[in-house]
């Protein structure tokens, strides 16, 4: 019995050809007979799976490696090699130095001061009057007996004639009572005794009153001499309180105008009691002890002087001491109320080794300086630090003089390393800096055939 014919199978979808093929090894398409109700292998299969080409980034950053570390050999920068100083490089360190000398150091007290006007004296009227006359100019110097105002005198002058007259009627009663007495006197028994103490008694009344007038006419011509002011010392006058035509008293507590003393000119500071037996020590060997006066920036030194009085007695709220010092002051740099900073000089230091401050270096159990020696070689030296002035401190154990010492690049170094000094390496980076632009050309020139003068061969 015949079998009813199966359906055909459906078509199957022709794969896409392979990226790369090649006319040799063409694709043959599978029959539908050979692979019937089957898809194509390759809808199925998995990616092939490249084997072996891991390495390949690994390979890539090991050669971009050695390219960078042929680059930097060419360039002319040898990779330093672990030298002797703590595995640091070989290569040297780029330091400034300075040489420590034998020398003088003076030793400084440093103090804010405040000037103040030597002498100040404020100009006041001694009599009650009307002001005539203002005879100086605001903010100039005056000398001393220069006048300065004139007060009306006239009722002080009225004043003086009628105790002038007074006098002079006193003196004639006293002519008058001495002739009376001589004559009681002289008339012996016939004036009675009576009469005689009478007449004494008058002279001596007569000669009180004199004395009485002297006495009224000195204070009148006192008076008189008060409506005439004068400068009582050499001095810069300040400004006038009081115009000319106004009326002045001699209760008026302002006054007329203040003369202050500013040549010799005076500085006040103070110190702390700690420094007091410093100072009282430098005064018993030497009784003028030299004092600078500086602008507030300390750029600018504005006068010398001496120091002139210690106060008798501490400040227990400052626990400071106040000082006074005297300076000459022609061109009037110092002003009165100027702040300034004041360097008291208490020693000098004789014959000590001398180094820059930056050279002293500070770690938790001493201080230290770095010593570079003929081989051009740092060790760590600790040294005894004495006091510093400016830019220099006194060496007191542990350093001589001629030693060379780091000043600058200290915090790079380690014992044992090599050093080059600034100034040894500005130069040679100038050196090597004006070759720029051809030194690479040369360096390949005499490897790879190519000269920086006349380009490729």
């Amino acid at each position: 019995m015949n079998q009813p014919a199966s359906p055909p199978p459906p078509a199957a979808k022709t794969p896409p050809p392979p990226p790369e093929s090649s006319p040799e090894s063409p694709v043959e398409t599978p029959s539908h007979a050979e692979t019937p109700h089957k898809r194509p292998a390759r809808d199925h299969a998995p990616a092939p799976h490249h084997k072996g080409t891991w390495w390949f980034p690994i390979v890539v950053t090991l050669l971009l490696v050695l390219a960078g570390y042929g680059l930097y050999r060419w360039l002319g920068h040898p990779v330093a090699a672990p030298g002797p100083g703590g595995g640091r490089g070989s290569r040297p360190v780029t330091i400034n130095a300075a040489t420590a000398k034998q020398g003088d150091l003076p030793v400084y007290l440093n103090a804010l001061g405040t000037v103040t006007a030597f002498n100040t004296v404020t100009i006041r009227s001694r009599v009650d009057g009307q002001l005539d006359l203002v005879n100086f100019t605001e903010g100039k110097t005056v000398k001393a007996g220069e006048v300065l105002v004139k007060i009306d005198p006239r009722p002080y002058e009225a004043m003086l004639h009628q105790a002038q007259g007074q006098l002079a009627r006193d003196q004639a009663s006293l002519d008058n009572a001495r002739r009376d007495l001589d004559r009681y006197v002289g008339a012996g028994d016939a004036a009675s005794q009576q009469q005689r103490d009478t007449a004494l008694a008058a002279v001596g009344q007569f000669e009180a009153a004199v004395k009485v007038d002297n006495a009224q006419i000195e204070s009148a011509r006192l008076q008189v001499e008060y409506c005439t002011i004068k400068a009582p010392l050499t001095g810069r006058i300040g400004l006038r309180t009081v115009d000319q035509g106004n009326m002045v008293h001699a209760s008026d507590a302002a006054g007329l105008a203040v003369i202050t003393q500013v040549d010799p000119i005076s500085v006040l500071f103070s110190l702390p009691q700690d420094n007091l037996p410093q100072v009282m020590h430098a005064i018993a060997g030497n009784d003028a002890l030299p004092v600078e006066a500086f602008s507030r920036d300390l750029r600018t030194k504005l006068a010398t002087g001496e120091l002139k009085a210690v106060d008798n007695q501490i400040d227990p709220n400052t626990a400071s001491v106040r000082f006074k010092a005297k300076f000459d002051n022609p061109g009037q740099v110092l002003f009165p109320n100027q702040f300034v900073n004041v360097r008291l000089l208490v020693d000098t230091r004789r014959a000590a080794v001398l180094v820059p401050s930056a050279a002293v270096q500070r770690s938790p159990q001493a201080k230290f300086v770095y010593v570079v020696d003929a081989e051009d070689t740092v060790s760590m030296q600790p040294v005894k630090e004495g006091p510093a002035e400016g830019e220099f401190t006194v060496i007191e154990e542990g350093l001589r003089a001629g030693q060379e010492v780091v000043t600058d690049g200290a915090d790079k170094l380690i014992p044992g390393m090599k050093i080059v000094r600034q100034s040894a390496a500005t130069q040679a980076a100038t050196q090597s800096g004006a070759g720029a632009g051809t030194g690479g050309r040369r360096h390949k020139d005499s490897t790879g055939g190519t000269d920086s003068n006349r380009g490729p061969r």
